[in-house]
């Protein structure tokens, strides 16, 4: 396969709550010495106390990607990490895949769909994924039946060797897409593109 979309690792984000409860004193009587008051253990909390609750919807794993104005209707493979840390491919240059440790399409944060622009055999799944106008629709359908529907905002050519990770990865408050593949001009020597190619899309 020639495309290798080129990824970074992901960085999570972990939210950490502590909380120190101390017990109130009885006051003190005014007629008697003050004494000083014994260090007592804090006592042990229940876990369940520091939790917060869910502050966002729950959002069923996509199926499927729709993109109106490419022609393209693809479902979804889920992907995780390759041994070296980097994000997996997809399998087919026909079938788009959505990064899986990430967010989901319609969550906060960006959510991270790949396809190869062609392959040995014939184009890709994202071959004209460069040419995709500003404001197009983009729709990911997802396990539960809903759909969630996006427009892009910009697409970008970058090289692989500038790939923007922050832009790309980095959690947003609103929910977010984008879609990645190879560009630019193909290297005999790597076997693969000297770009990537970027939309960025933001919820409809």
């Amino acid at each position: 396969m020639r495309a290798q979309p080129h990824t970074a690792a992901l960085a999570g984000l972990a939210v950490v709550l502590t909380a120190l409860l101390a017990g109130a004193q009885p006051a003190a009587d005014a007629s008697r010495p003050a004494r000083p008051q014994p260090v007592t253990a804090a006592q042990p909390m229940v876990a369940d106390a520091f939790r917060s609750a869910r502050t966002y919807p729950a959002v069923a794993a996509p199926v499927r990607l729709r993109i109106p104005a490419l022609a393209v209707d693809s479902p979804l493979q889920h992907l995780g990490r390759q041994a070296d840390g980097s994000v997996a491919v997809p399998k087919s240059p026909d079938i788009a895949a959505w990064y899986e440790r990430g967010p989901r399409p319609g969550q906060a944060g960006p959510a991270v769909i790949v396809g190869h622009v062609d392959s040995r055999d014939g184009p890709g799944i994202f071959l004209n994924l460069a040419r995709l106008p500003h404001g197009a629709v983009v729709k990911v359908d997802r396990a539960d039946g809903s759909t969630v529907t996006f427009r892009v905002t910009k697409v970008s050519r970058v090289a692989k060797t500038s790939f923007p990770t922050d832009l790309v990865y980095a959690p947003t408050l609103e929910p977010t897409l984008r879609l990645v593949t190879c560009g630019g001009s193909f290297d005999e020597t790597r076997g693969s593109y000297r770009d990537n190619v970027i939309a960025f899309a933001a919820p409809a």
